[in-house]
């Protein structure tokens, strides 16, 4: 046992040396709630080179216990985790294929878990009839929200504190724009570009959900972040193939544009409620100015890069869905 104080855990081998030491007295009083309870357990293994995991089950002991676990092997760099709860078999050193199955699980889970991404989505399809159109629509969701995913994933997006809250905020306000849009009917021939703009925005609030998760990622970071996208997509395709044709059956006939209105009015309430909430808790934030140099020149230039990549992806997914229908109408 120890004070909460004492740093012997700092490394490996001060916390080797601290658990071997001589025992404390039999007679030593200490606070129930003021002591570090430590242990150590040793298990036999076939080599150094065996696969560990672990599944703590550590969640049962509190009603918020985190857990920080710092993974150390032979000729290695340390390796720490950070976690909640239980966070189920964790593989402290996992092939590709085993963190890409984990990572295709999570984005699945989250698009499923993400009640103001599905609303979104959902006023995005329902003023929508033709597969053209929502396959348009939904690719350029998904290539722009791809493009934030990866950059915040490898550093781009702001560390700020007030970053987070803004793109909450800016997530409600794209759910009521969408909504109002449907109110009124107009904008439906340029959907694809407010669906590719509001795609970058909701690729941030993707960033957030995957940020603490990319411990579990191990060496493989780029086909965790393609798993991941993976399953936001089957998530987002699984919801489409579930939503678009329950709306061709609600909105059909002369009942269409009244049904619009009002799914859309009550998603507008939400997302309006929401967007104030958000609001509010950005506002506790103090913004700064960003100084002009060339760390920022070259911020600028990297996010200039990676829109105009995806506008152009954009642009051609574009060309492309539209070229059978203009082959056709011509025909």
């Amino acid at each position: 046992m120890s004070l909460p104080s004492d740093r012997s855990f700092a490394d490996y081998d001060q916390a080797r040396a601290h658990i071997t030491a001589p025992k404390l007295p039999a007679e030593t009083a200490v606070a129930w709630n003021q002591t570090l309870f430590d242990v150590a357990l040793d298990y036999t293994i076939s080599s150094d080179q065996s696969p560990l995991a672990i599944d703590p089950q550590f969640g049962r002991f509190g009603v918020r216990v985190v857990t920080v676990l710092r993974f150390a092997s032979p000729g290695h760099p340390e390796r720490a985790f950070e976690f909640r709860g239980d966070p189920g078999l964790v593989r402290l050193d996992p092939r590709w294929h085993q963190a890409a199955l984990r990572f295709v699980g999570l984005g699945f889970n989250h698009i499923l878990d993400g009640i103001d991404h599905l609303l979104f989505l959902f006023c995005l399809v329902i003023p929508i009839r033709r597969i053209t159109q929502l396959v348009l629509v939904v690719t350029a969701f998904t290539v722009a929200h791809s493009i934030t995913l990866f950059a915040a994933a490898f550093g781009f997006a702001p560390d700020a504190l007030w970053f987070p809250p803004l793109i909450e905020t800016l997530i409600a306000v794209s759910i009521v724009y969408m909504a109002l849009e449907n109110i009124v009917a107009t904008g439906l021939h340029r959907r694809w570009l407010i669906s590719f703009g509001f795609g970058l925005v909701h690729g941030f609030g993707f960033s957030f959900a995957l940020r603490e998760t990319l411990q579990f990622a191990g060496s493989h970071l780029l086909a965790s972040l393609l798993a991941f996208n993976v399953g936001v997509e089957l998530g987002q395709l699984l919801v489409l193939l579930l939503l678009v044709p329950l709306l061709d059956a609600l909105l059909r006939g002369a009942r269409e544009r009244a049904f619009t209105i009002v799914l859309s009015a009550l998603v507008a309430h939400t997302g309006w409620h929401w967007m104030l909430e958000r609001f509010a808790a950005l506002r506790q934030f103090r913004f700064e100015r960003p100084v002009f140099d060339l760390l920022l020149l070259a911020a600028g230039l990297r996010w200039l890069m990676l829109l105009l990549i995806g506008g152009a992806l954009a642009y051609t997914a574009f060309r492309l869905l539209r070229e059978p229908g203009r082959r056709a109408a011509e025909e």
